[in-house]
């Protein structure tokens, strides 16, 4: 099985402009995640998927892939969906442009899941309190006993309503795997209600029925969002160099 790292690459961004192209470290930020994604040794190609020649000098400057999208789009899925026109690759993992730490463990875990033939599509999650279940920002999912994800939202789910014990909450961490073929099916589809509703694009999936396998990972991404999360990442990297 030939595994690809997608990271898709938008240059714009709202609460950071340009956030991929600030500096960390001597380098980038979408640099440090390209070199990060490689350097884990567990993906046969790794290619950034962008819309922005800045992006994509950075890249070939390193000697890396690059897809340059000839089209505009609205999620990184969209995005990197396109570059399978020219990605050979059975298994598909969208590594997030914006996490410039990627963790060799956590991607390990979650190719090793598709050894059972079962499994279409992957994701991360970790543990957190449930005081932190309440923050929009933090997506939680709730689980089968199989580990598929039943339904994710910007909510706490499930709700405690009794509060006899204290809970810990599924976080979602936008890390997925594709079948190449389940990514192709999931992209060409329209957008579901629930989908609109959370602005969830993974709703689309629970709607239709596919099961989303999750994985358990005690890493916590650093993703960067705003100064205040380059300023952390920043800090980060001093701290481990």
């Amino acid at each position: 099985m030939k595994i690809a790292a997608l990271i898709p690459a938008r240059y714009g961004s709202t609460r950071l402009p340009a956030k991929l192209v600030q500096d960390l470290g001597g380098i980038s930020v979408i640099q440090r995640t390209y070199v990060s994604t490689l350097a884990t040794g567990i993906f046969d190609e790794v290619w950034v998927v962008t819309d922005h020649e800045e992006i994509e000098r950075q890249i070939l400057e390193l000697g890396g892939k690059v897809y340059f999208s000839k089209k505009s789009h609205e999620s990184g899925s969209d995005r990197i969906a396109e570059a399978l026109e020219q990605v050979d690759a059975d298994l598909i993992v969208n590594v997030q442009g914006d996490e410039p730490f990627q963790d060799p463990k956590s991607l390990k875990d979650l190719v090793a899941v598709f050894e059972r033939p079962k499994v279409k599509v992957a994701s991360l999650m970790c543990k957190i309190p449930e005081d932190e279940a309440y923050s929009p920002n933090a997506v939680k999912v709730v689980l089968d006993e199989k580990m598929n994800a039943i339904y994710f939202s910007r909510s706490p789910i499930p709700f405690n309503r009794e509060r006899n014990e204290i809970i810990f909450y599924w976080k979602h961490i936008g890390i997925y795997a594709y079948t190449r073929e389940l990514l192709k099916e999931f992209t060409a589809w329209p957008k579901g209600k629930l989908e609109q509703i959370e602005m969830l694009e993974q709703l689309r999936l629970v709607e239709k029925g596919v099961k989303i396998r999750m994985v358990e990972t005690s890493h916590q991404a650093i993703a960067i969002d705003t100064k205040e999360d380059l300023d952390r990442a920043r800090n980060f990297l001093k701290s481990i160099l």
